[in-house]
């Protein structure tokens, strides 16, 4: 499976746009009272678990969808409450040749 930010795939030609797919995930972090280096490695591991997470259902779902490549991705993160990371990948499944 091909992701790209870009909107075309170089040396590939988009044969059938699919749809848009999204992946979203969603992880708890502790709370700290102290910004340490520790705790800030802690968080963006944290980050990085729920961007991969998100990536892997974005891959999923334009599967489902006979895709072969999703371009044109998009992430998003957010935090609410200081507890809950999200973070959400969208993009526009195709296949391509």
């Amino acid at each position: 499976m091909i992701l790209t930010t870009t909107n075309s795939i170089e040396e590939h030609s988009i044969q059938d746009y699919l749809g848009i797919v999204t992946g979203v995930s969603s992880l708890i972090k502790k709370d700290f009272s102290f910004k340490t280096e520790r705790n800030l490695e802690i968080i963006e591991n944290v980050i990085n678990e729920a961007k991969e997470n998100a990536f892997q259902k974005l891959k999923t779902n334009a599967h489902n969808l006979k895709a072969n490549a999703v371009i044109g991705i998009s992430v998003d993160i957010e935090t609410v409450s200081g507890s809950y990371f999200f973070v959400s990948a969208t993009g526009t499944a195709v296949k391509v040749a």
